[in-house]
Protein backbone atom coordinates (compact mmCIF):
# COMPACT_ATOMS: atom_id res chain seq x y z
CA UNK A 1 0.00 0.00 0.00
CA UNK A 2 1.74 3.15 -1.13
CA UNK A 3 1.16 6.69 0.86
CA UNK A 4 -1.20 4.84 3.53
CA UNK A 5 -0.43 4.70 7.45
CA UNK A 6 2.22 2.71 8.84
CA UNK A 7 2.35 -1.01 9.15
CA UNK A 8 0.20 -1.70 11.97
CA UNK A 9 -0.91 1.36 12.97
CA UNK A 10 -4.81 1.50 14.00
CA UNK A 11 -5.75 2.54 10.88
CA UNK A 12 -3.79 -0.01 8.90
CA UNK A 13 -5.29 -2.83 10.76
CA UNK A 14 -8.72 -1.09 9.99
CA UNK A 15 -7.60 -0.99 6.61
CA UNK A 16 -6.92 -4.31 6.74
CA UNK A 17 -9.49 -5.78 8.57
CA UNK A 18 -12.10 -8.99 6.80
CA UNK A 19 -14.47 -7.46 4.84
CA UNK A 20 -17.41 -9.25 2.71
CA UNK A 21 -17.13 -10.30 -0.72
CA UNK A 22 -19.08 -8.32 -3.25
CA UNK A 23 -20.84 -10.07 -6.69
CA UNK A 24 -20.01 -9.02 -10.31
CA UNK A 25 -24.09 -8.00 -11.19
CA UNK A 26 -23.41 -6.82 -14.60
CA UNK A 27 -20.91 -6.80 -17.66
CA UNK A 28 -20.87 -4.02 -20.33
CA UNK A 29 -18.70 -3.90 -23.44
CA UNK A 30 -18.60 -0.66 -25.30
CA UNK A 31 -17.38 -2.03 -29.00
CA UNK A 32 -16.81 1.70 -30.32
CA UNK A 33 -17.30 4.62 -29.67
CA UNK A 34 -20.53 6.28 -29.18
CA UNK A 35 -21.99 2.58 -29.99
CA UNK A 36 -24.59 1.32 -27.04
CA UNK A 37 -22.88 -0.54 -24.76
CA UNK A 38 -23.63 -4.30 -24.99
CA UNK A 39 -24.84 -6.43 -21.58
CA UNK A 40 -22.57 -10.07 -21.47
CA UNK A 41 -22.94 -13.00 -19.12
CA UNK A 42 -19.41 -13.06 -19.29
CA UNK A 43 -16.18 -11.36 -20.84
CA UNK A 44 -12.81 -12.45 -20.51
CA UNK A 45 -10.18 -9.75 -18.65
CA UNK A 46 -6.80 -9.53 -20.60
CA UNK A 47 -3.84 -9.29 -18.70
CA UNK A 48 -2.21 -5.27 -19.16
CA UNK A 49 -4.75 -5.21 -21.66
CA UNK A 50 -8.69 -4.97 -20.61
CA UNK A 51 -11.99 -6.58 -21.62
CA UNK A 52 -11.91 -8.44 -24.62
CA UNK A 53 -14.35 -6.96 -26.88
CA UNK A 54 -14.39 -3.58 -25.51
CA UNK A 55 -13.36 -0.59 -27.59
CA UNK A 56 -10.87 0.41 -24.60
CA UNK A 57 -9.26 -3.04 -24.44
CA UNK A 58 -5.64 -1.95 -24.69
CA UNK A 59 -5.89 1.68 -26.12
CA UNK A 60 -5.89 3.07 -22.88
CA UNK A 61 -1.66 3.45 -20.90
CA UNK A 62 -1.45 3.42 -17.18
CA UNK A 63 -4.49 2.04 -15.45
CA UNK A 64 -7.56 2.71 -16.90
CA UNK A 65 -8.57 -0.93 -18.25
CA UNK A 66 -11.41 -1.61 -16.41
CA UNK A 67 -13.95 0.84 -15.13
CA UNK A 68 -16.25 -0.95 -12.23
CA UNK A 69 -19.19 0.89 -10.34
CA UNK A 70 -21.19 0.06 -7.47
CA UNK A 71 -24.62 -0.95 -7.67
CA UNK A 72 -25.69 0.50 -4.69
CA UNK A 73 -24.55 4.04 -6.44
CA UNK A 74 -26.66 3.87 -8.80
CA UNK A 75 -29.46 4.07 -7.15
CA UNK A 76 -27.86 7.10 -5.44
CA UNK A 77 -27.46 8.27 -8.92
CA UNK A 78 -31.20 7.63 -9.84
CA UNK A 79 -32.06 9.31 -6.65
CA UNK A 80 -30.24 12.74 -7.31
CA UNK A 81 -31.93 12.64 -10.60
CA UNK A 82 -35.28 12.19 -9.85
CA UNK A 83 -35.72 8.90 -11.74
CA UNK A 84 -36.74 5.40 -10.34
CA UNK A 85 -33.40 3.88 -11.41
CA UNK A 86 -30.43 4.07 -13.87
CA UNK A 87 -29.54 1.14 -16.42
CA UNK A 88 -25.37 0.75 -15.67
CA UNK A 89 -25.54 1.40 -19.41
CA UNK A 90 -26.28 4.65 -19.03
CA UNK A 91 -22.63 5.03 -17.24
CA UNK A 92 -20.79 3.14 -20.17
CA UNK A 93 -18.75 1.34 -17.07
CA UNK A 94 -17.68 -2.25 -17.75
CA UNK A 95 -18.63 -3.90 -14.56
CA UNK A 96 -21.35 -3.57 -11.48
CA UNK A 97 -20.14 -4.77 -8.50
CA UNK A 98 -23.32 -5.08 -5.40
CA UNK A 99 -22.58 -5.95 -2.10
CA UNK A 100 -18.91 -4.22 -1.83
CA UNK A 101 -17.90 -0.34 -1.45
CA UNK A 102 -15.38 -0.52 -4.27
CA UNK A 103 -13.09 2.55 -2.16
CA UNK A 104 -12.09 -0.01 0.24
CA UNK A 105 -9.68 -1.51 -2.15
CA UNK A 106 -8.27 1.32 -2.82
CA UNK A 107 -4.56 1.16 -3.32
CA UNK A 108 -4.97 -2.70 -3.69
CA UNK A 109 -5.44 -5.94 -5.57
CA UNK A 110 -8.74 -7.94 -6.05
CA UNK A 111 -9.92 -10.74 -7.53
CA UNK A 112 -13.55 -11.56 -9.65
CA UNK A 113 -13.72 -14.95 -10.21
CA UNK A 114 -10.09 -16.04 -11.06
CA UNK A 115 -8.84 -12.99 -12.48
CA UNK A 116 -6.65 -10.55 -10.55
CA UNK A 117 -6.84 -6.73 -11.02
CA UNK A 118 -5.62 -4.11 -9.46
CA UNK A 119 -7.17 -0.63 -8.20
CA UNK A 120 -5.74 2.18 -9.95
CA UNK A 121 -7.99 5.08 -9.34
CA UNK A 122 -11.47 6.50 -9.31
CA UNK A 123 -13.29 7.04 -12.29
CA UNK A 124 -14.67 10.30 -12.52
CA UNK A 125 -17.83 11.20 -14.80
CA UNK A 126 -16.93 13.19 -17.71
CA UNK A 127 -19.17 15.79 -19.88
CA UNK A 128 -21.12 12.84 -21.52
CA UNK A 129 -23.15 12.70 -18.42
CA UNK A 130 -25.13 15.83 -19.04
CA UNK A 131 -25.94 14.55 -22.68
CA UNK A 132 -26.81 11.34 -21.14
CA UNK A 133 -28.86 12.73 -18.34
CA UNK A 134 -29.40 16.08 -19.16
CA UNK A 135 -28.59 19.09 -16.56
CA UNK A 136 -27.33 18.09 -13.61
CA UNK A 137 -26.14 14.50 -14.75
CA UNK A 138 -22.19 15.33 -14.44
CA UNK A 139 -23.06 16.51 -10.99
CA UNK A 140 -25.50 13.90 -9.81
CA UNK A 141 -22.74 10.94 -10.78
CA UNK A 142 -19.54 13.17 -8.53
CA UNK A 143 -18.43 10.88 -6.41
CA UNK A 144 -20.32 7.93 -7.63
CA UNK A 145 -18.78 7.20 -10.97
CA UNK A 146 -16.79 4.15 -9.09
CA UNK A 147 -13.05 3.19 -10.03
CA UNK A 148 -10.35 1.87 -12.54
CA UNK A 149 -8.31 -1.01 -12.46
CA UNK A 150 -5.67 -2.64 -14.61
CA UNK A 151 -6.30 -6.63 -15.18
CA UNK A 152 -2.97 -8.83 -13.31
CA UNK A 153 -4.19 -11.70 -14.02
CA UNK A 154 -6.41 -12.43 -16.94
CA UNK A 155 -9.35 -15.23 -16.84
CA UNK A 156 -13.34 -15.27 -17.37
CA UNK A 157 -15.40 -13.41 -15.61
CA UNK A 158 -19.22 -14.16 -15.22
CA UNK A 159 -22.16 -12.48 -13.88
CA UNK A 160 -22.53 -13.83 -9.53
CA UNK A 161 -18.48 -14.48 -9.53
CA UNK A 162 -17.34 -12.91 -6.12
CA UNK A 163 -15.22 -9.84 -5.93
CA UNK A 164 -12.91 -10.16 -3.16
CA UNK A 165 -9.96 -8.83 -1.73
CA UNK A 166 -6.58 -10.76 -3.33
Amino acid sequence: MTNGPPPGSPLARLLDAPMAPGRLAWIGLRPARRAPVLAAEAAVLVPGEGLAGDRWRGAVTGGRQVTLVAAEHLAAIAAYLGLEAVAPERLRRNLVIAGLNLLALKGRRFAIGDALLEHSGECHPCSRMEEEFGPGGYNAVRGHGGITARVIEGGTIRRGDAVRRA
